[in-house]
Parts: C-alpha cells; structure tokens; sequence
C-alpha cells in the first residue's frame, strides 16, 4: 500500500510540474532579491541625488498639516515592484513563454480524460 502511494506521489509530482513550479519560486526569490539589491544600492541613492537627500527616498515626507507622511519607503517599494515586473515580462517575452502555450484539440483532450479515468480504476 505504501508503496503504492509513494509511486502515485511520484507521478503526481511528474505529471503536475511540481518540481517545476517549486524551482521557478526559487529562482522568483533570487531575482526579486537582485531586483531589491539594485533598487536600494543604485536606483535610491540616484533619486536621492536628484531631491538632494543622502540616503535616497528614506526620507522623503510628505507634510499635512501637523503629521508627517513617511512615503519614501513605500516608494522605494513602488519602484522596485515596477522593476521587478519589468523583469518578469520582459523575461516572459525574451523565452517566448506566451508561444508554447496552444490550445489542445478535442482529440487530446478525449485521451488525457480516458487516461485519468482507466488510472482511477
């Protein structure tokens, strides 16, 4: 019975593109980490140069009446979430992602649905 399950696992995880997914969410981290390295060491300081400010958009407040807004760290959050998806979509389009994707005809569609059907049984 054991046995049984651990292969039924393995196919689960064969056939569903788990381990797949699982590296892709790795290799999310890693750029999004690159992406936020870069942001805060290059692009904050940039704009830090250009508002006059030393550490960037740290310290960019925004006044309203007697409170003061601290939105220099959304910002900094805004703008690497633009890179970020730029990275994404622009990486999307250079593997050509949006082509492998096709419809399947009817045909397949009859075969996927007999196999699942003659392995439930």
């Amino acid at each position: 019975m054991i046995k049984k399950q651990v292969h039924d696992f393995r196919d689960f995880i064969r056939d569903q593109g788990v381990v797949g997914l699982a590296v892709g969410f790795v290799l999310g981290g890693a750029v999004a980490k690159l992406v936020s390295a870069f942001v805060v060491d290059v692009v904050n300081p940039i704009i830090g140069m250009v508002i006059g400010s030393t550490r960037g958009l740290d310290l960019v407040v925004l006044k309203l009446g007697k409170t003061n807004v601290l939105i220099g760290n959304f910002l900094g959050a805004l703008v690497d979430f633009i890179v970020l998806a730029c990275v994404i979509y622009f990486t999307f389009k250079w593997l050509r992602l949006d082509k492998l994707t096709k419809p399947k005809d009817d045909k397949e569609k009859e075969e996927e649905i007999l196999k699942k059907v003659k392995k439930s049984m």
